[in-house]
């Protein structure tokens, strides 16, 4: 039960601080949903610093595993309105925002990983 709560915990203010990057970004570049990028860009790195910060002082506790990778990034980021977002541009025939969000979604937030865990290996 401990462990559910830290996920909650987490989840929740993941899930907050997400809805308020959405808000700062909204309609701030037409119709391309930056907020979203931008939040599973930042979880992407999020993940690679913490569990390189973990890999680098012999490993995350699996409570702090727990709240800080699986609820709070997992509650940050945000695959479902990624694919929501991209299926809008699929029905608009908007195929080169559609390509453009998806690669960029993609090998940004690969890059993000591998920063995150160079950033954490020289923190």
């Amino acid at each position: 039960m401990k462990y559910a709560l830290l996920v909650f915990l987490g989840g929740g203010f993941g899930s907050a601080l997400r809805y308020f990057v959405g808000k700062l970004f909204q309609d701030a570049f037409g119709t391309f949903p930056v907020g979203t990028l931008i939040v599973n860009v930042v979880g992407s790195l999020l993940i690679g610093f913490f569990l390189g910060l973990g890999l680098k002082n012999g490993g995350l506790s699996e409570a702090q595993t727990l709240l800080l990778v699986t609820g709070f990034c997992g509650g940050f980021t945000t695959f479902s309105a990624f694919t929501l977002e991209n299926q809008m541009f699929l029905k608009s025939g908007d195929y080169v925002q559609f390509i453009s969000y998806t690669l960029g979604s993609l090998i940004l937030g690969i890059v993000a990983v591998v920063v995150g865990l160079f950033l954490s290996k020289n923190f």
